[in-house]
């Protein structure tokens, strides 16, 4: 049940990333899931791959959020997307503070 609740905790908040992300560069969000694929599926398998480690929170947190983070722009740029370098610093500081971040709230919650 653990696993189940951080993927749907990651995926949503890779959906909310990807959201800001297109409002912010005034898309509408018609085409929503075009664009988060290559994120929701890095962050499952990330999200996977941390709940077998069952490592600290963050190790778990870090683990999902490079998965996500490399694999998420390996697959957007494979699929004919683009990756400009302040695309990726700003997808790697944003997705570490929403993978990591909420295992510490809840970390510190509990």
């Amino acid at each position: 049940m653990r696993i189940l609740r951080a993927l749907t905790y990651d995926i949503v908040l890779v959906f909310v990333f990807t959201a800001i992300g297109r409002l912010s560069h005034g898309e509408d969000l018609s085409q929503l899931g075009a664009t988060a694929w290559p994120f929701v599926m890095a962050t499952t398998v990330g999200s996977l791959v941390a709940s077998w480690r069952r490592g600290a929170w963050w190790v778990q947190g870090i683990t999902v959020w490079l998965i996500t983070t490399i694999g998420g722009v390996v697959l957007r740029l494979v699929s004919g997307g683009t990756a400009e370098p302040t695309f990726v610093l700003v997808t790697a500081a944003v997705l570490a503070l929403f993978l990591i971040g909420w295992r510490a709230l809840l970390r510190a919650v509990l």
